[in-house]
């Protein structure tokens, strides 16, 4: 493990090789403008993307997820029998959730509790949602939290590093959580509300993808504002010109706010319309919520 040492700034030279790679990247049009490209992405394919076949897929990719303070083995198992094996096999047509997100404790429970096939057991690690810890620390729980079970992790990038333009720091931490995770799904939440605009979005998602991630996730859904169709479409952007120049796929995760079956086409309409079918599929895209099942289960009639 390497050892992290404070220093009191990045050095010319790191900042310039970090600089050389985002330059590889094609530069953004100013905020207002990818506004306006987004609306108009929307209002030229929402309505033909509002069928229950896809709200059935949409279904398939969620991240059924509980992250409260509350939280304990009774309601997650709870859940989990209620929305998650109940469900297995009641619509033929209809794919169960793509898996179930919740805290490292909890790991455990849910892994006693899913009868479900083809449901992944997720969770939230490295000092979320602030991820203001020590790397050794994120190392060892999202360790603890694969050995408990977990086949998904979803750890926060360190967003102190990124505004100090620390790149280095940042990226190291990430490929060494990333190292530890073997064969487990890493997902890098951009925490998209705090960058707030697009540039910051762009460059934290370069930063994640080489950093190894398999997903890039818009928000923890916490303390800042959840996901925007405006930031998914940077982070698509950059997500397409990435698969293009290294030949690896990213995936994207929306969440913090998607409640709506109208949301969620929303969103699946622009990575449709930006990255284009081959990202349709749960492998490359998720969509983490808690209320999001129920809607779209009631517009298909359940």
């Amino acid at each position: 493990m390497k050892n992290y040492e404070y220093e009191a700034s990045p050095s010319h030279t790191q900042i310039n090789k970090y600089l050389e790679t985002f330059n590889r990247f094609s530069l953004l049009p100013p905020d207002t403008e990818i506004s306006s490209i987004v609306e108009s992405i929307l209002e030229m394919h929402f309505k033909e993307n509002f069928t229950a076949e896809i709200l059935k897929f949409i279904h398939g990719c969620i991240d059924l997820t509980t992250l409260t303070s509350l939280d304990t083995k009774d309601s997650v198992w709870e859940m989990v029998d209620k929305m998650v094996n109940n469900y297995e096999g009641k619509r033929p047509d209809v794919p169960n959730i793509a898996a179930v997100c919740v805290y490292p404790l909890l790991v455990e429970t849910v892994k006693q509790a899913l009868t479900a096939q083809d449901v992944n057991i997720a969770s939230v690690v490295g000092g979320f949602p602030s991820s203001q810890t020590f790397t050794e620390i994120k190392i060892a729980e999202t360790m603890m939290t694969i050995m408990t079970g977990a086949q998904e992790i979803d750890v926060v990038m360190n967003l102190g590093y990124f505004m100090e333009e620390d790149y280095e720091a940042l990226t190291d931490e990430l490929s060494e959580i990333k190292d530890c995770c073997h064969d487990v799904t890493m997902k890098v939440i951009l925490e998209t509300g705090a960058l707030a605009v697009a540039e910051n979005i762009r460059k934290a998602t370069i930063l994640a993808a080489y950093s190894g991630a398999d997903f890039v996730k818009t928000s923890t859904g916490k303390e800042y504002s959840g996901a925007t169709f405006e930031a998914v479409y940077v982070m698509c952007k950059v997500v397409k010109e990435y698969a293009t120049i290294s030949g690896r796929k990213v995936g994207i995760k929306i969440s913090g706010g998607v409640r709506t079956a109208e949301d969620a086409v929303r969103y699946y309409t622009i990575v449709k319309e930006v990255l284009g079918r081959g990202w349709l599929n749960k492998e490359l895209f998720r969509i983490g919520a808690s209320h999001l099942v129920s809607d779209i289960e009631k517009r298909l009639g359940e």
